[in-house]
This record gives structure tokens, sequence and C-alpha cells, in this order.
């Protein structure tokens, strides 16, 4: 192995960011596969657990691989902070000239990293990792996940990929300009997009879990997701809100003169209760969506001004 004085760019140090909950059946596998792409590369490299506490052996497992490997690395949370406070920590405290965040699940294949990292080469920063299928997912969680795409993309103010994860490689640029914000809600994918610089992607077919269940609701997870994409990079849903109730007034002006026009030629051509029921229950249903919708931004705002840390560590195991 080189030491830290003999890195270049031609052979850069890399690290690997990996987010861990639950998952020890997962970690031996993924080591084996990691291992042997990272050492056909033949670059120097670190991989980073960074493990939200867990109620199973991963934590023990993870030691034991850092025995038999000094390049794995083990960073603990006092608590369960989520996946993505966990990737930012990792990537936060990396130390290599790239960085690559990958799941421990194997649905994101290792061995395109190393394609991930020749076209880093061609004077890109940010190289991401874009899903042409996804196997094993329900055709519910397909269709949340098109929509949802496809409304961050058109309402987003920053050019956010669609069908897109974490997974993705990065320079010491993109990382450094990652510390400077101080956003809490750790949208990767958005906060990337954000910091800009030059930006590719590598098409690729998604696995299977290698073993195991995702340790998130898919669908609150995935509305949870979109509500971050969504609501932290754009301010349009609230313009939205204003547009929708200039329209509703007006179909309210308009809708009071049919009443008086039915008044005035003394024929009554709508039935009462049910019309006042409809309308009713349709304007309150729009009254409570947008104040959903407020509340979601103030919330937001309300956890920006705490500026609690974003992750507090436990221990650092070989860093």
């Amino acid at each position: 192995m080189k030491n830290k004085s003999e890195y270049s760019l031609d052979n850069p140090n890399l690290s690997v960011v990996v987010p861990v909950y639950k998952e020890e059946g997962n970690i031996k596998p993924f080591l084996e596969r990691m291992e042997s792409v990272l050492s056909t590369m033949g670059v120097a490299y670190e991989i980073i657990f960074c493990l939200d506490p867990p109620p199973d052996r991963t934590e023990e497992v993870i030691l034991e691989e850092i025995e038999r490997n000094p390049n794995i690395k083990l960073i603990v949370f006092s608590r369960r902070f989520g996946q993505p406070f966990a990737t930012m920590a990792g990537i936060l405290l990396c130390k290599g000239e790239c960085c690559v965040v990958i799941d421990v699940d194997l649905q994101d294949p290792p061995e395109l990293i190393g394609k991930m990292h020749d076209k880093l080469r061609e004077d890109y920063e940010v190289v991401y990792a874009k899903r042409r299928s996804r196997k094993g997912e329900t055709l519910v969680k397909r269709f949340i996940a098109f929509v949802g795409y496809k409304i961050i993309a058109r309402f987003s103010e920053v050019p956010i990929p669609r069908d897109t994860g974490d997974f993705r490689i990065m320079t010491r640029r993109v990382i450094e300009e990652l510390r400077r914000l101080n956003e809490s809600h750790g949208f990767l994918r958005g906060l990337v997009a954000y910091v800009g610089f030059r930006q590719t992607f590598i098409e690729y077919d998604r696995d299977e879990r290698f073993h195991g269940k995702g340790n998130y609701s898919r669908l609150i997870g995935s509305i949870t997701i979109g509500l971050n994409g969504l609501i932290s990079f754009s301010t349009r849903p609230l313009q939205l809100m204003s547009i929708s109730g200039v329209i509703i007034a007006g179909f309210s002006f308009l809708l009071g003169a049919w009443y008086v026009f039915q008044k005035l030629i003394g024929i009554d051509l709508t039935p009462g209760l049910p019309t006042t029921v409809l309308v009713v229950t349709f304007f309150a249903g729009i009254q409570l969506l947008c104040l959903g919708l407020m509340g979601e931004y103030i919330g937001r705002i309300y956890d920006e001004v705490k500026r609690r840390p974003k992750f507090i560590i436990d221990r650092k195991v070989n860093m």
C-alpha cells in the first residue's frame, strides 16, 4: 500500500462511505465484492461503515472485519439518526481524494465503481448512478418513484437527476463544498445537485437486496424523501397555493353569481343540500392541504433555526 505522500490524481486515495443499520447478514458478502473491486482498481482505500446502533450483531461483524483488514473503519452514533445523516457523517469525515457512497445491501453493484471512477477522470466532479431498471420492487413502489421524480423535476429550483439514489462518486472539491452547507435535512442528491460543477451519470440495472428487508417503510420512506426533495429545494408549491387561492376565489364568485341568477329567474336549478355539502367539503379539503403544505415549510424552518447537530458520534474505530 502506498503512503499518503504518494497519493496522486492518477492513483487517488478512495473513500467508500457505507451507512448501515441491522445489516449483519450483508456485511461480509458486501466486503467480499467491494474489496475485490478495489483490489482490481489498484487504489489505496478506506471503507467507512456509518452505524446507527442496531439491535443485532452488525457492529460485532464489522469489528471482526476490521481485525482482518485495517482499511475498514467504523463510526457509531449515539442513537439512530437515520440513513441521510449517517451518510453525511461519513462524507464529512472521510479522508479520500474521492468518495463513493453506496448501500450495503448490494442492490447497487460495487463492480460499477471502477467505471464511475474512470468517468470521474474525464474532468467531472460527480458521477452518479442512474437506475435503468429496479428488480424486486413492487408496482406501487415504482409508480410512487415515477410520480415523485416527475414532481421534483418539474418544481425543483436545482436540477435533481431522476431515477437516482445516493450511489455516486464525488471529488474532494465537492466534499468541501458540502461541508459548507448547513441544511439539516440531509437530502444528499439535492445537496450535490445544488453544489453544481460538472456532473454526469452511468446507467445500471438495480438488483434485489442480497439479504433481509429494508429498514424503513417503502411507502412512508419514499414520500418523506420526495417531500425533502420538493420542499427543501423549491418554493414553487407556495406559489401554487397563491395561484390556487385566486382560482378558487374566482370559482366561488362565479358560483355565487350562478345562485343569484337562479333567484332572479325564479327557478331552482341546483339542489340545495348536496351542493352545499360538496362545496364545503371541497374547500375544506383545499384549505387543509394548503395548511399542511405550509406546515411542512414551517417545520423545516423550525429545524433549521434550532441548529442542532446533524449527528452525534458515540465512538470511532480505526479512524
